[in-house]
């Protein structure tokens, strides 16, 4: 824990965070000398990253460090659960560094804290959350929009950050109120692409704040909705078995590449053994190239009986 005087603090997934980088997506916290969990500084990290690099490797993971390079942006460290370093480069564009840090780095701080980060988006429905899980481009976010548009609250969109109580029961603690929509998403929902910021270097993609609809509980999570494209006619929707679920859970977890490295393969094996027997996981198929999210929307709804 760090102590910081007359500092900008953050909330994110349940934890308080200081940062050098102007963070305007994360709410702020009005108690300016309140304990921080996480600080993000600058510092030079060009010793330690020849330190532990190799001109073969891009990024290095330890059980209490993650260290990598973006080329022409900064390098990037995470370290004991507490701890992002930002080492930027000559004319490296803030916007883009704030992606890496919200991402990738706050993942490794995540799975450093033995805090489970899936790769998806979640909403409030019923005083419960249900998780939008998938690889990229399969409409995880636009899913989640289409509740939104409903009049349902959003807990998180990319990382999804999931603990376990006593009782095995999961719960998810928001992260902060924005989305990343494509265009073709805000075309769907006929959304003006001027309105809204577009992600650096990914002129078609948006960040979309929601401060209106976010929730900022920590709620238990009752479901997981894995999306996937496929070749079917129609949208379907299937249970996912038991011997299904870990590969599932394993597959979306957020930069599951860190695991092996970071020595958490077991803590992760456990943890989602305990957590897939306390929720309903389902699979949502769709048409490569239909408009179906309306109709995964309803499915959605059926599925857990609201």
């Amino acid at each position: 824990m760090f102590q910081t005087l007359n500092k900008t603090i953050y909330k994110a997934f349940g934890h308080s965070i200081q940062s050098d980088i102007h963070l305007p997506e994360l709410q702020q916290i009005d108690h300016p000398n309140e304990t921080v969990d996480i600080v993000v500084r600058y510092a030079d990290l060009t010793e330690k990253w020849l330190e532990h690099s190799d001109s073969s490797r891009t990024s290095v993971c330890t059980k209490t460090m993650v260290i990598f390079r973006i080329p022409d942006l900064a390098i990037f460290a995470a370290e004991n659960g507490n701890t992002i370093y930002v080492s930027p480069e000559m004319g490296a564009d803030e916007n883009k560094m704030r992606l890496f840090v919200l991402g990738t780095c706050m993942g490794a701080i995540l799975l450093q804290r033995k805090i489970l980060p899936l790769h998806g988006s979640a909403v409030v429905i019923n005083d419960k959350t249900y998780a939008f899980v998938g690889h990229s481009g399969h409409g995880k976010s636009t899913l989640a929009s289409a509740f939104l548009q409903q009049g349902y609250q959003l807990v998180t969109d990319d990382v999804i950050a999931v603990t376990l109580d006593q009782r095995n029961i999961p719960y998810v603690t928001p992260a902060y109120p924005q989305q990343k929509l494509w265009q073709e998403s805000l075309d769907v929902f006929g959304m003006d692409p001027d309105q809204f910021r577009p992600l650096f270097e990914r002129e078609t993609k948006y960040a979309v704040p929601v401060e209106s609809h976010f929730s900022s509980d920590t709620l238990p999570l009752a479901g997981i909705f894995e999306l996937f494209k496929t070749d079917c006619s129609q949208a379907r929707i299937r249970s996912v078995e038991k011997l299904e679920r870990l590969p599932l859970l394993y597959r979306h977890t957020y930069r599951k590449s860190l695991l092996k490295d970071s020595g958490l393969t077991k803590w992760h094996f456990d943890m989602t053994a305990r957590m897939s027997g306390s929720i309903d996981i389902y699979q949502l198929q769709r048409p490569l190239n239909e408009p179906t999210v309306h109709q995964l929307t309803n499915m959605v709804l059926d599925a857990i009986g609201k």
